[in-house]
Protein backbone atom coordinates (compact mmCIF):
# COMPACT_ATOMS: atom_id res chain seq x y z
CA UNK A 1 0.00 0.00 0.00
CA UNK A 2 1.52 3.14 -0.97
CA UNK A 3 0.19 5.53 2.01
CA UNK A 4 1.56 2.65 4.41
CA UNK A 5 2.81 3.89 7.67
CA UNK A 6 2.72 0.74 9.74
CA UNK A 7 6.52 -0.87 10.40
CA UNK A 8 6.65 -4.64 10.75
CA UNK A 9 9.27 -4.59 12.63
CA UNK A 10 8.17 -2.33 15.16
CA UNK A 11 4.54 -4.12 15.08
CA UNK A 12 5.76 -7.66 15.82
CA UNK A 13 8.44 -6.54 18.50
CA UNK A 14 5.62 -5.11 20.48
CA UNK A 15 2.78 -8.17 19.39
CA UNK A 16 5.86 -10.35 21.06
CA UNK A 17 5.33 -8.40 24.17
CA UNK A 18 1.39 -8.30 23.81
CA UNK A 19 0.28 -10.98 26.90
CA UNK A 20 2.32 -8.36 29.34
CA UNK A 21 0.50 -4.93 28.64
CA UNK A 22 -1.66 -5.35 32.04
CA UNK A 23 1.12 -6.45 33.60
CA UNK A 24 2.38 -3.27 35.92
CA UNK A 25 5.36 -4.74 36.64
CA UNK A 26 6.27 -6.46 33.39
CA UNK A 27 7.65 -4.99 30.04
CA UNK A 28 5.04 -2.17 29.77
CA UNK A 29 5.97 -1.29 33.84
CA UNK A 30 6.94 2.67 32.67
CA UNK A 31 3.72 2.98 30.64
CA UNK A 32 2.07 2.51 33.43
CA UNK A 33 4.10 4.34 35.66
CA UNK A 34 3.60 7.52 32.63
CA UNK A 35 -0.34 7.05 32.69
CA UNK A 36 -1.23 9.11 34.90
CA UNK A 37 0.98 12.30 34.21
CA UNK A 38 -0.71 11.66 30.48
CA UNK A 39 -4.35 11.23 31.64
CA UNK A 40 -4.18 14.17 33.66
CA UNK A 41 -2.67 16.35 30.69
CA UNK A 42 -5.65 15.09 28.18
CA UNK A 43 -8.30 15.57 31.36
CA UNK A 44 -7.03 19.07 31.24
CA UNK A 45 -7.14 19.97 27.75
CA UNK A 46 -9.83 19.03 26.72
CA UNK A 47 -12.02 20.15 29.54
CA UNK A 48 -10.10 23.84 28.93
CA UNK A 49 -10.58 23.58 25.18
CA UNK A 50 -14.34 22.15 24.53
CA UNK A 51 -15.54 24.46 28.06
CA UNK A 52 -16.86 21.69 29.87
CA UNK A 53 -18.31 22.33 33.31
CA UNK A 54 -18.90 18.61 34.23
CA UNK A 55 -17.21 17.24 37.20
CA UNK A 56 -18.55 13.50 37.02
CA UNK A 57 -17.76 11.85 33.14
CA UNK A 58 -15.81 14.86 31.85
CA UNK A 59 -16.11 13.20 28.44
CA UNK A 60 -19.36 12.70 28.62
CA UNK A 61 -20.79 12.02 24.72
CA UNK A 62 -17.32 12.83 23.50
CA UNK A 63 -15.91 10.61 20.51
CA UNK A 64 -12.16 9.74 21.11
CA UNK A 65 -9.76 7.94 18.91
CA UNK A 66 -7.12 6.32 20.40
CA UNK A 67 -4.07 5.60 17.42
CA UNK A 68 -1.72 2.78 18.90
CA UNK A 69 -3.68 1.92 21.63
CA UNK A 70 -1.68 -1.21 22.25
CA UNK A 71 -3.27 -3.15 24.69
CA UNK A 72 -5.72 -0.55 26.19
CA UNK A 73 -4.10 1.36 28.53
CA UNK A 74 -4.63 4.88 27.69
CA UNK A 75 -8.02 3.55 26.19
CA UNK A 76 -9.55 2.04 29.56
CA UNK A 77 -9.13 5.21 31.89
CA UNK A 78 -10.35 7.84 29.07
CA UNK A 79 -13.68 5.34 28.38
CA UNK A 80 -14.48 5.76 32.06
CA UNK A 81 -14.22 9.47 32.31
CA UNK A 82 -17.52 8.56 30.06
CA UNK A 83 -16.31 9.11 26.35
CA UNK A 84 -17.20 7.02 23.21
CA UNK A 85 -13.53 5.00 22.77
CA UNK A 86 -12.59 3.58 19.51
CA UNK A 87 -8.83 2.29 19.51
CA UNK A 88 -6.52 0.81 16.99
CA UNK A 89 -3.70 -0.96 16.56
CA UNK A 90 -1.76 -2.74 14.28
CA UNK A 91 -0.93 -5.66 16.06
CA UNK A 92 -4.35 -8.16 16.11
CA UNK A 93 -2.40 -9.13 19.36
CA UNK A 94 -2.30 -5.87 20.85
CA UNK A 95 -6.27 -5.78 20.16
CA UNK A 96 -7.44 -9.32 21.27
CA UNK A 97 -5.36 -8.25 24.64
CA UNK A 98 -7.05 -4.99 24.88
CA UNK A 99 -10.61 -6.75 24.11
CA UNK A 100 -10.31 -9.45 27.01
CA UNK A 101 -9.23 -7.01 29.55
CA UNK A 102 -12.11 -4.44 28.57
CA UNK A 103 -14.46 -7.24 28.23
CA UNK A 104 -13.55 -8.34 32.15
CA UNK A 105 -13.28 -4.34 33.64
CA UNK A 106 -16.87 -4.40 31.56
CA UNK A 107 -16.21 -1.66 29.65
CA UNK A 108 -17.59 -0.74 25.84
CA UNK A 109 -14.52 0.28 23.68
CA UNK A 110 -14.51 -0.33 20.11
CA UNK A 111 -11.36 -2.04 19.68
CA UNK A 112 -10.02 -2.54 15.74
CA UNK A 113 -7.16 -3.82 14.35
CA UNK A 114 -5.80 -0.95 11.89
CA UNK A 115 -3.62 1.60 11.27
CA UNK A 116 -4.89 5.68 10.51
CA UNK A 117 -4.61 4.52 6.81
CA UNK A 118 -6.41 1.42 6.75
CA UNK A 119 -9.64 2.37 9.35
CA UNK A 120 -12.93 2.15 7.69
CA UNK A 121 -15.13 4.23 9.14
CA UNK A 122 -16.88 7.47 7.97
CA UNK A 123 -17.23 8.80 11.86
CA UNK A 124 -15.39 11.93 12.56
CA UNK A 125 -13.82 12.46 16.24
CA UNK A 126 -13.67 15.06 19.06
CA UNK A 127 -10.47 14.09 20.41
CA UNK A 128 -7.31 11.95 18.09
CA UNK A 129 -4.72 10.41 20.73
CA UNK A 130 -1.42 9.55 19.28
CA UNK A 131 0.55 8.88 22.46
CA UNK A 132 3.73 6.96 22.59
CA UNK A 133 3.29 5.57 18.87
CA UNK A 134 5.08 8.10 16.46
CA UNK A 135 8.74 7.11 17.39
CA UNK A 136 7.42 3.66 16.05
CA UNK A 137 5.49 4.75 12.88
CA UNK A 138 7.39 4.34 9.11
CA UNK A 139 6.60 7.66 7.81
CA UNK A 140 5.94 10.32 10.53
CA UNK A 141 4.11 12.80 8.24
CA UNK A 142 1.65 10.03 6.42
CA UNK A 143 0.78 9.23 9.77
CA UNK A 144 -0.47 12.28 11.08
CA UNK A 145 -2.33 13.65 7.79
CA UNK A 146 -4.20 10.43 8.42
CA UNK A 147 -4.70 10.61 11.67
CA UNK A 148 -5.91 14.11 10.88
CA UNK A 149 -8.60 13.30 8.36
CA UNK A 150 -10.78 12.06 11.46
CA UNK A 151 -10.34 14.57 13.55
CA UNK A 152 -13.41 17.04 13.76
CA UNK A 153 -12.71 21.02 13.17
CA UNK A 154 -12.02 22.30 15.95
CA UNK A 155 -11.24 18.79 17.59
CA UNK A 156 -7.62 18.04 19.39
CA UNK A 157 -5.18 15.85 18.43
CA UNK A 158 -2.23 14.92 21.25
CA UNK A 159 1.07 13.85 20.89
CA UNK A 160 3.20 12.33 23.59
CA UNK A 161 6.80 11.14 22.12
CA UNK A 162 10.53 11.72 22.41
CA UNK A 163 12.60 14.67 21.40
CA UNK A 164 15.75 13.95 19.23
CA UNK A 165 19.14 14.49 21.44
CA UNK A 166 21.47 13.35 22.75
CA UNK A 167 20.17 13.79 26.59
CA UNK A 168 17.29 11.52 25.05
CA UNK A 169 19.70 9.02 23.71
CA UNK A 170 21.55 8.76 27.27
CA UNK A 171 18.51 8.87 28.98
CA UNK A 172 15.65 7.18 26.96
CA UNK A 173 18.23 4.16 25.25
CA UNK A 174 21.39 3.64 27.16
CA UNK A 175 19.50 4.57 30.44
CA UNK A 176 16.35 3.02 30.36
CA UNK A 177 17.29 -0.02 28.34
CA UNK A 178 20.60 -0.76 29.04
CA UNK A 179 21.19 0.67 32.39
CA UNK A 180 18.30 0.44 34.59
CA UNK A 181 16.24 -1.91 32.32
CA UNK A 182 13.17 -0.18 32.22
CA UNK A 183 12.30 -1.57 28.76
CA UNK A 184 13.48 -4.10 26.74
CA UNK A 185 16.81 -3.29 24.75
CA UNK A 186 15.71 -2.36 21.21
CA UNK A 187 12.21 -0.88 22.29
CA UNK A 188 13.57 2.77 20.81
CA UNK A 189 16.00 3.68 17.93
CA UNK A 190 17.10 7.22 18.18
CA UNK A 191 17.10 8.07 14.72
CA UNK A 192 13.41 7.86 15.21
CA UNK A 193 12.86 10.21 17.55
CA UNK A 194 10.93 13.33 16.20
CA UNK A 195 12.17 16.80 17.67
CA UNK A 196 9.04 19.30 18.78
CA UNK A 197 10.20 21.61 16.23
CA UNK A 198 9.55 18.94 13.47
CA UNK A 199 6.61 17.40 14.95
CA UNK A 200 4.68 21.36 14.69
CA UNK A 201 5.93 21.51 11.24
CA UNK A 202 4.69 18.07 10.34
CA UNK A 203 1.19 19.18 12.07
CA UNK A 204 0.97 22.26 10.38
CA UNK A 205 0.95 20.65 7.07
CA UNK A 206 -2.22 18.53 7.97
CA UNK A 207 -4.52 21.53 9.21
CA UNK A 208 -3.24 21.27 12.78
CA UNK A 209 -2.41 23.90 15.04
CA UNK A 210 -0.28 23.96 18.62
CA UNK A 211 -1.88 24.94 21.41
CA UNK A 212 0.29 23.68 24.29
CA UNK A 213 3.82 21.19 24.10
CA UNK A 214 5.24 20.54 27.52
CA UNK A 215 7.81 18.70 28.78
CA UNK A 216 7.59 14.95 30.88
CA UNK A 217 9.86 14.22 33.41
CA UNK A 218 10.80 11.29 35.38
CA UNK A 219 11.29 12.04 39.55
CA UNK A 220 13.27 9.05 40.96
CA UNK A 221 12.19 10.82 44.33
CA UNK A 222 8.53 10.11 43.86
CA UNK A 223 8.96 7.21 41.70
CA UNK A 224 6.47 9.36 39.08
CA UNK A 225 6.31 11.69 36.26
CA UNK A 226 5.64 14.90 36.22
CA UNK A 227 4.61 17.88 33.37
CA UNK A 228 7.95 20.13 33.15
CA UNK A 229 9.20 22.84 31.31
CA UNK A 230 12.23 20.30 30.16
CA UNK A 231 11.19 19.06 27.07
CA UNK A 232 14.88 17.51 25.95
CA UNK A 233 13.40 13.89 26.36
CA UNK A 234 10.11 13.54 26.62
CA UNK A 235 7.06 15.91 25.80
CA UNK A 236 3.48 15.94 25.60
CA UNK A 237 1.57 18.04 23.13
CA UNK A 238 -1.92 19.26 21.68
CA UNK A 239 -3.05 20.65 18.46
CA UNK A 240 -6.47 21.99 17.10
CA UNK A 241 -7.45 21.09 14.14
CA UNK A 242 -7.88 24.46 12.13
Amino acid sequence: MKNNTINKKEIEKFSKMASEWWDPNGKFKPLHKFNPVRIKYIKQCVVKHFKINRNKLPFKNLEILDVGCGGGLLSEPVSRLGAYVTGIDASLQNIEIAKIHSKEKKLKINYICASPERLKTKKKFDVILNMEIIEHVEDVENFIKQSSKFLKKNGLMFFATINKTLKSYIFAIVGAEYILRWLPIGTHEWDKFVEPKKLIELAKKSDLKLINLDGVKFNPLNNDWKISSDKSVNYISNFKKN
